[in-house]
């Protein structure tokens, strides 16, 4: 199964546009703060988790 791109892309378009005007700053501030600690805390995991196997094979 190929995706039409234009189908998608104007899928996507459509999504965001309805979505814009229900948005409010104190919500992209939160989302945007979310996103920062989520990528912080997966960069840390694996970076432990990396370490981790490292002294397991040796």
């Amino acid at each position: 199964m190929t995706a039409n791109n234009p189908t998608l892309m104007g899928t996507a378009g459509g999504t965001f546009l309805s979505i814009v005007p229900n948005l409010s700053s104190n919500d992209i501030a939160k989302t945007v703060i979310l996103a920062t600690v989520g990528a912080v805390v997966s960069f840390t995991i694996s970076l432990l988790l990396k370490s981790l196997n490292k002294k397991h094979k040796k």
